[in-house]
Formats: structure tokens, sequence, C-alpha cells
């Protein structure tokens, strides 16, 4: 049971996003549920530019009538050239009616440093896209690490493919250099790879479930277009991997979830493993875990949740 909190007790939250169609349900997930305290949105380039994923972010928070505050953050990653999503259309969010232009603000960094040095051990920071803005900040500010509560991180793959290059998942392969700074960081984190990302999809008739409520026309719109993107390129996937809002489910109900303690490092160096997010799954040798990854989590129950908590 997901209990609903006073204004004064909800946790503090940034979402730190590129989005993205699963980064929307990720955010709408997060606000409908009205458990959260969410200080600022930070946008970063990823599954599209900055201009374009900032621009969604204002339109994904209009379509919510929200007034959490969007801080635009790193246009490329820390070393390499941005290298964008196909999966999502030209505009980051095919289906979307975004109009509105939002300005730049890039103080995406400014902003993660001040929220959690003026609330220390207060701040879950939800990381769905690249992680540059966090490695910049953590760069900038050697010991944030130690002031967030916890990084909630959509990303990596463990025992499955990659769906960017063989071993490497999206997010992470953009920027390895950033992913790796935040992977190798004190702060204790929980990561959503592929694994389980690739388990729990969503259906169009799921979608239907949201019919009569004001964002079921704009879902349904972007979710037909996601779901034709990722047939493209994911041939044997059933409807739409909505990654992302798997993330901020975590944050909404834990207890769902199966968690393993592992010791995960990110390859920033490889020629054919470059991004890849590589477990030690030995039974000997000196093991340094430094991330709990989500193993399991039921798909029907993760549905129902979503359904009922963007219908309420």
């Amino acid at each position: 049971m997901i209990k609903q909190l006073e204004n004064d007790s909800k946790p503090l939250l940034i979402i730190d996003t590129d989005p993205g169609h699963d980064d929307a349900m990720a955010i709408m997930l997060i606000e409908k549920s009205k458990l959260f305290d969410i200080k600022a949105l930070t946008t970063v380039a990823g599954n599209t530019d900055i201009q374009k994923t900032t621009n969604n972010a204002r339109y994904i928070l209009d379509l919510l009538e929200s007034d959490v505050p969007i801080y635009s953050g790193a246009e490329k990653p820390l070393k390499r050239e941005l290298i964008k999503a196909q999966v999502h259309g030209e505009s980051g969010l095919a289906g979307a009616n975004v109009i509105k232009e939002e300005k730049l603000n890039n103080l995406a960094v400014d902003k993660i440093i001040e929220i959690v040095k003026a609330n220390p051990g207060q701040v879950s920071i939800l990381t769905i896209g690249p992680e540059t803005n966090l490695a910049q900040a953590i760069l900038r500010e050697p010991q944030l690490p130690e002031l967030i509560k916890q990084i909630v991180i959509m990303g990596g793959a463990i025992e499955v493919p990659g769906n960017k290059n063989r071993v490497a998942e999206f997010n992470v392969f953009v920027d390895p250099d950033a992913a790796k700074i935040v992977f190798d960081c004190s702060t204790p984190k929980v990561l959503l790879p592929l694994d389980i990302c690739n388990e729990v999809f969503m259906t169009l008739s799921d979608f239907e479930r949201l019919e009569g409520i004001k964002l079921y026309e704009p879902i349904m719109s972007m979710m037909k277009h996601f779901i034709k993107g990722i047939a493209e390129f994911e041939k044997n996937t059933k409807g739409a991997l909505v990654y992302d809002a798997l993330a901020a489910y975590y944050l909404i109900k834990p207890e769902a979830f199966k968690l393993q303690l592992m010791d995960v490092r990110v390859e920033t160096k490889g020629e054919v493993t470059l991004g890849m997010t590589a477990a030690d799954r030995r039974s000997w040798g000196e093991q340094k875990p430094n991330i709990k990854v989500a193993t399991f989590l039921d798909r029907q129950e993760f549905i129902d949740d979503f359904v009922r908590i963007l219908k309420q």
C-alpha cells in the first residue's frame, strides 16, 4: 500500500533527465504519486540535444500543471561527442505536441550542488539519462556524494545484451566517463538495468486503461510512436519498454523490488565494450560492492500501480 504524505514530511527529490518517452512516464508517475517534494528537474543532452530535452521537460510539466523548476544542464558528455537515441524520433518525444521553446539557463549543476548542500542527507537523485550533470557536480564538489541520501539510476546491463552496443545500455554508453564517476562515488546507489527493464513492458492495452483522464490522449499519442520506434530496434519486444518509469517506481514502492548488492564498474576504454557495466560475478577474488541492483519486479503489480497513480 502506497501512503500519501503531508507536504512537510515528503522526501526531497531531484530528477535528472533527458526526456524521452520513458522519461515522460517516469516524471508523470513521480509527480502524480504526490509522495515527493521535487526540488528541481534538471535536463541533460542524451535522447536528443539539450534544447529539445529541455523543451520536452517543459511540455511534460505543463501537462501535469506542475510548478517544479527546470534547470538545463550539459549539452554534451564530459569527454565525447553526443550520440542521440533513435527510438524517440527527432524531437526526442515523437507524438507529443511540443510547441514551447524553454530558455536554457545552464544551472543544472549549480542547483544540484545548492539543493544538496542546503539539505544534507535528505535529497535523493533520480538520474534517468546520461549522468553528465551529476558527475560534473561531483567533480566540482568532491564532498557532495557524502551529502546525497541516495542515487537511483536507470542504466546498465548486467547479464543481458546492451541496447547501444553488444554490452552497453544507452545512458551509460553516451557518457561512460560520467557514469564511472557516479558508480564509483560513495553515495548509496540503486541500479535499474536493462535486465529488469526488458521484462517489465507495457502494451497499448495497458495504457488504454487510462482512458478518461486528461493525460490519456497525449500518453496514447506518445506511446504509439514509442512502441513503433522500439519495434524497429528491439525486434522481440511486445510493447513499450518504459525503462525510466521503473526507476521512478522504485522510489515510490521499493518493497516491490528484489535487490542484489554487487560490485559493478563502468568500462571507459574498451574497443568493443565501451560503456559496459561490468559486474564481478566471480565466486573468488576480492569484491568491493558499490551498488544495489534491481533483479526482479512483478510486471502486473507495476502496471496496476502505474494506472492507479496516474488516474488519481
